[in-house]
This record gives C-alpha cells, sequence and structure tokens, in this order.
C-alpha cells in the first residue's frame, strides 16, 4: 500500500501542533476540490453514509446490523472485534461495507469483554476492559494500545473482511493527543479512512486532529452527526432536513429485541429502535431520495485514500 511520503515522528505528542486556525484549509481557500468533487459529486450535493456501530457486540447487534444492511437504510457497519459475538459476525460476512470499531473500552456491567492481546494496563478490576474513557486514558500504557488496536485491525482481515475504515468506540481515541497519534498511525499504515468529529469538537478539545489527518493523506467526512448515548431516531430525523452539502457520516446501534439483548444492555430499547428505523421505517429513505441525498459507504473514501 501507499503511504505519504512524510510520517510524524513516533509517539510525538499532538499538542505542540500549530493552532487550528493556522492550519485548517478548505477548497474555498486553496482551490483544490472538495472531498465530494473528488468522490465524482457536485460541490453542493448532499453525500451521506449510514454506519452501524458495534457489529458483533451481541448476536442481536449482529442480526440487526446485517439486516439493515441488507434489507435497510444502512451503508455501512463497524466491528468490535474483541467482543464475544464477532467471530459470530465474521461468519455471516458476505463483503458488506464494514470497518474496525476500535474498542478499549466495556461498559456493560454484566456483559464483559477484554483485550486480545497480553495488555495488563487495558484490564479493570474485573478482567474486562475498562467501563469509562477516563479510566482507560488514567491506566493504558501507549506501547499496549498500539499492539491491541494493531491486532484487532489484523484480525478483522484475518477472519475475512474487506475492513473499509476505522472508527473509535466511545470516541476514545479521538479526545486526547497521546491516543489520536495511535489513531491517525493506523490510519496511514492501514492506509484507511478515519471518523472523525467536527470542527467544533477540534475548537473545544484544543488540538487539530482534522488538519494532522488532512496533513498525512487520510480521507474523513466533512461532517460527522453526534448522538449522545444509544438511541438515534430523534437527531436523524432533525439532521436529515439540514444535511449541509458535502459528505455527512451519521450512526446508529442496530439491534433485534432479544432476551438476551434486554439482559446485558440497560440501552435495548434504544438498539431495537434503531434497529427498526434503519431496517424497516419506509418515511425516511423517501425523504432521502425526495431531498436527493446520495447513500455511500466508507469504501469510496478507501479507494480515493488509495488512489494518492
Amino acid at each position: 500500500m501507499t503511504r505519504p511520503a512524510k510520517r510524524r515522528a513516533p509517539g510525538r505528542s499532538t499538542v505542540a501542533s500549530p493552532p487550528v486556525s493556522a492550519s485548517v484549509t478548505t477548497a474555498a481557500t486553496t482551490g483544490t476540490p472538495s472531498l465530494v468533487e473528488r468522490l465524482g459529486y457536485r460541490p453542493d450535493d448532499r453525500v451521506l453514509i449510514v454506519n452501524c456501530d458495534d457489529l458483533g457486540l451481541s448476536h442481536a447487534a449482529t442480526v440487526g446490523t446485517y439486516q439493515a444492511l441488507r434489507d435497510g437504510m444502512a451503508t455501512s457497519a463497524s466491528l468490535m472485534v474483541p467482543c464475544p459475538w464477532a467471530r459470530e459476525a465474521a461468519s455471516h460476512y458476505r463483503g458488506e461495507d464494514v470497518g474496525v470499531h476500535l474498542t478499549l473500552n466495556a461498559e456493560f456491567d454484566r456483559y464483559r469483554w477484554g483485550p486480545i492481546t497480553q495488555a495488563p494496563s487495558l484490564l479493570d478490576g474485573d478482567g474486562g476492559f475498562p467501563r469509562t474513557v477516563t479510566d482507560l486514558w488514567d491506566h493504558a500504557d501507549l506501547d499496549e494500545v498500539r499492539r491491541e488496536l494493531r491486532a484487532q485491525v489484523e484480525r478483522a482481515i484475518l477472519w475475512g473482511f474487506d475492513v473499509s475504515h476505522l472508527d473509535s468506540h466511545m470516541g476514545t481515541l479521538q479526545m486526547r493527543p497521546e491516543f489520536f497519534d495511535v489513531y491517525l498511525d493506523l490510519a496511514v499504515d492501514f492506509c484507511l479512512p478515519l471518523r472523525l468529529s467536527g470542527q467544533s469538537t477540534e475548537r473545544a478539545l484544543g488540538f487539530p486532529f482534522r488538519s494532522l489527518a488532512r496533513a498525512e493523506g487520510v480521507v474523513f467526512t466533512d461532517h460527522f452527526v453526534r448522538v449522545r448515548g444509544v438511541g438515534s431516531r430523534r437527531v436523524i430525523e432533525r439532521t436529515i432536513a439540514d444535511l449541509r452539502p458535502g459528505v455527512t457520516e451519521l450512526y446508529l446501534h442496530p439491534a433485534a429485541d432479544t432476551p438476551e439483548q434486554r439482559a446485558i444492555d440497560p440501552d435495548w430499547a434504544g438498539r431495537v429502535d434503531d434497529y427498526h428505523l434503519a431496517t424497516f421505517d419506509a418515511e425516511l429513505p423517501a425523504l432521502l431520495r425526495r431531498l436527493g441525498v446520495h447513500l455511500i459507504g466508507y469504501r469510496p473514501l478507501r479507494d480515493l485514500m488509495r488512489s494518492g
């Protein structure tokens, strides 16, 4: 795979990078084509990725995600490699647009999973990943983080997934510069697009992660619609009518309604509602057609990135 000619020094903190205002450039200021134009659309076209997070979290999540991809409006999904049901998800893969949901947290009390490598600093007291992002940040050894996340991507490839992109479970890798370095290095090494939050998050966090990714040749969407917790219906319905030109990603957490999902997940009802929204709702796809919104997965972004 072709890599950018210039790489950052491994482990270098991104905090010392130039401020956002000094490094952010746009098509309007440089005269270069925008992402949507590079993908073959018009500058004012609205292009949408509908991603299903947490494939492999549970059997119910696998059922819900694949049905949303095959019969519904979903265009992409993200696999949680360390989860107990991830191998089962791999057995049902038929070439769909699936990325890796890089995972360093296990947020449930009654359902636990942990690292696939030997990584003591990534374990909490009961043998799984930490439940909270803060706990992970406070105790994780970055070398163990790098080995673990690389192993997750490599395992997904070994299982036969044609990996389309990388994103971060609970946003753990994007919000701290030292963890973002690992996230960005993986994108460069595997030549894969990243899920990145928008410029407002960049300003709030205080380091220019979008500019750093752009400088490495990493492709990412223009806009990202963040949902707090699980259950995306209200956010999606509110967002669709006001989609901006460019490429936008929104995401859901679909899962079938099963005793298993109810037992392990306090937010099971939101996941079941996402499943129905992504798979059976007829009004939302009709609205997208009326608005002229183009639906794509992450593969066009990956192909663009790999074409140089």
